[in-house]
């Protein structure tokens, strides 16, 4: 049988999987926000934004712990006042001991985080980075094993996510050699006795990673290494790894004119309205995505070719120059990345369901847009 529930420092362990902390943006106040990772966790919320009325939904539905992606403390506190929102949503989270936890840029950066998820949603095909602002660098990892584990070993580095080159998995080098040893006094070894030389039938097996996985990397193989004590060496490479970033840039399956995409992305996106910049009738085919705030990010859309660029907040002197030199816009709104909800959750489900923990996930209701649209009927 699995354990009854999950504990509050694995499960941000098993986010961080996803999305780890070196992802994120210099001075973004990810992690543990408020309260204790330190207990059980009954349930989980998942929430874009952690206002006052996301707390009392969590108080009703008796929630321990809540991933957000928006920080709620965005700097840090001079002061807790108990009568503005802000204090009062500190107050409650301490009274209902409910942690917070916030996966903010990390998960805007992430494989699988924001971006793709979103690119996803809205059906662009073939994506890579928009806006590159790190790269995973790579390693070589060489571990020395005795045949009778050597297959043991291999998979479990496999199975940890070493050894990917391009679309194949598993890629290691395999040499066959004699490796020798004496096992010292207070020694308990695998193979021979204390004190004496033995030699033993072994395999060198080399294979690469990504620095962001070390840790399992490393965890897998002690574990699967038969040996009381492993031996192996770790190499930096010059091998440039994969390029991550914010923002996603791809293909519609279809072109389609700017006004069918901008409504067909209304529908997509579950918005009231949406601003755009450009000619209704304009063809796009090639289309760039950035969550949250992009205004940065319009002139990288524009080098890359993109006949429109998706994001939020857009500035109206931006918009000007993009009206003039292009790419068009379409701005639905920062709140479309509440698409992280049913992804994040997701994620978590599956994690729940293969270790067997009777951990609940659900999704945050509140709409915590703060903008609403206004529609004026045309005389």
């Amino acid at each position: 049988m699995g354990k009854a529930f999950a504990h509050a420092q694995e499960i941000i362990q098993h986010m961080e999987r996803l999305a780890p902390k070196w992802m994120a943006m210099e001075g973004d106040p990810i992690g543990l926000q408020v309260g204790s990772l330190q207990k059980p966790v009954k349930k989980i919320m998942v929430t874009l934004d952690v206002i006052e009325p996301v707390i009392d939904e969590a108080f009703e539905k008796d929630v321990d712990l809540i991933i957000a992606h928006h920080p709620l403390i965005y700097k840090p506190l001079k002061r807790i006042n108990l009568d503005t929102s802000h204090g009062r949503t500190i107050q409650k989270l301490l009274n209902h001991q409910i942690t917070v936890y916030t996966a903010h840029t990390n998960l805007d950066v992430a494989p699988g985080g924001v971006n793709d998820l979103l690119a996803k949603e809205i059906g662009i095909e073939n994506t890579r980075v928009l806006v590159e602002t790190i790269k995973d660098r790579l390693k070589k990892l060489v571990v020395f094993v005795p045949d009778s584990h050597a297959d043991l070993v291999r998979n479990a580095l496999g199975e940890a996510g070493a050894g990917f080159i391009g679309n194949y998995s598993h890629c290691t080098f395999n040499t066959p050699g004699t490796g020798t040893f004496i096992p010292c006094e207070g020694t308990d070894p695998f193979i021979g006795r204390t004190g004496k030389l033995e030699n033993v039938d072994e395999v060198k097996i080399e294979t690469i990673y990504p620095i962001s996985i070390e840790k399992n990397v490393l965890k897998a193989l002690k574990k699967a290494h038969p040996y009381e004590e492993v031996a192996f060496d770790i190499i930096p490479l010059d091998n440039p790894g994969e390029s991550l970033g914010v923002g996603r840039i791809g293909n519609l399956k279809e072109e389609m004119t700017l006004k069918d995409f901008a409504e067909q992305l209304k529908e997509k996106l579950q918005v009231d309205g949406l601003r755009y910049v450009g000619d209704p009738d304009q063809k796009v085919k090639k289309v760039a995505v950035s969550g949250g705030e992009g205004n940065d990010f319009i002139s990288q859309a524009k080098f890359k070719g993109a006949d429109v660029f998706i994001t939020g907040d857009i500035k109206y002197h931006y918009a000007h120059d993009a009206m003039i030199e292009g790419p068009a816009i379409i701005d639905p709104g920062h709140n479309i990345e509440k698409v992280m909800k049913q992804g994040v959750a997701d994620y978590l489900y599956d994690w729940t369901l293969k270790k067997k923990y009777q951990t609940e996930i659900v999704i945050s209701e509140v709409e915590t847009d703060p903008f609403r649209f206004l529609h004026v009927k045309k005389a």
